[in-house]
């Protein structure tokens, strides 16, 4: 088959179309013809040697961590899925390869629901985990007030959804540019900076309950002071997390506690209640593209590749 694969740390120029060896459905798996699958910033911290001290990567490897596509194969102890389902879902763990190709292995999907794309399904899977697992580590529920940094992202827009589906306010930074984006959301927008409690104040009275740091930019002083306690803050992209004691949540290996919010995000797509915003899409021979794009931060949505 087909994939696109890199054999050493470096830019998106390490990137190559080569042929590769068929994966297989093992125990608990499905396998899938891959349609569509997300680019996030994790597969370019990953290709370009930033996390390789938390997580190391065999050579050579694979990106895309999420995919759509059609089952071939069903692993043992699978039911409720057969071959011909369209599904979208997580490969496994980063070790063992990504969905960048002509099949991927699945370790958690759910059918893909009838209102979304291929393109729209194969760049959710990896959002929807994050935003469940972020969601149920802040305690989020109904009636609390929740902050996302860096609101108009893949993250954050399905974060937002999830959120508002659960029946909380929230409020999200933005550039003024991206404010009318939120707001179909049902986000309160802000604009992001120096000066951020000051512009919440007005717009949450009763203050923000809890924090998600979906930018990575230097902003979790302000964000603790804003939420009163570190512990009300998760970040997904600060890695300096530590020093301002606030929680960093990423995917580990085996089961997350997000999975469970994918056949919920199903749910409530075919019921028009969530949606994946596509910032841009590319075919698999760009995937280089596609990186550099993400790398810029500047992304409105989620940037997904599709595959011939």
């Amino acid at each position: 088959m087909f994939a696109v694969r890199y054999h050493r740390y470096g830019g998106s120029d390490v990137l190559r179309m080569e042929e590769v060896e068929e994966p297989h459905a093992g125990p608990g798996q499905v396998r899938i013809a891959v349609r569509a699958t997300g680019v996030t910033p994790a597969d370019w911290y990953l290709r370009s040697g930033m996390l390789r001290d938390i997580v190391p990567l065999a050579f050579p490897h694979v990106p895309g961590m999420d995919a759509a596509g059609i089952v071939d194969e069903v692993g043992e102890g699978v039911t409720g899925t057969a071959v011909g389902d369209e599904v979208f879902g997580l490969v496994p763990f980063v070790d063992q390869g990504g969905a960048a190709a002509q099949y991927a292995v699945l370790e958690a999907w759910a059918p893909k629901p009838h209102s979304w794309s291929f393109e729209e399904a194969g760049g959710a899977a990896g959002n929807i985990d994050t935003a469940t697992r972020v969601l149920e580590a802040l305690g989020a529920a109904g009636g609390m007030t929740l902050l996302i940094e860096g609101a108009a992202g893949g993250v954050g827009t399905i974060t937002a959804q999830l959120a508002r589906a659960r029946g909380l306010t929230v409020i999200g930074t933005a550039s003024e540019g991206n404010h009318g984006f939120l707001e179909q959301f049902g986000v309160v927008p802000v604009t992001y900076g120096a000066g951020l409690a000051d512009r919440i104040a007005p717009l949450a009275p009763r203050g923000v309950d809890v924090v998600l740091d979906a930018a990575g930019k230097g902003s979790l002083a302000e964000l603790v002071a804003v939420a009163g306690d570190p512990q009300r803050v998760v970040t997904i992209a600060d890695f300096d997390a530590d020093r301002h004691g606030v929680r960093i949540s990423r995917s580990e290996a085996g089961q997350s506690p997000g999975w469970a919010g994918l056949p919920l995000a199903a749910d409530l797509a075919d019921q028009g209640r969530l949606t994946v915003p596509l910032h841009r899409v590319f075919p698999l021979k760009e995937t280089a593209t596609a990186h550099d794009v993400s790398a810029t931060g500047h992304a409105r949505g989620k940037i997904v590749i599709t595959v011939p």
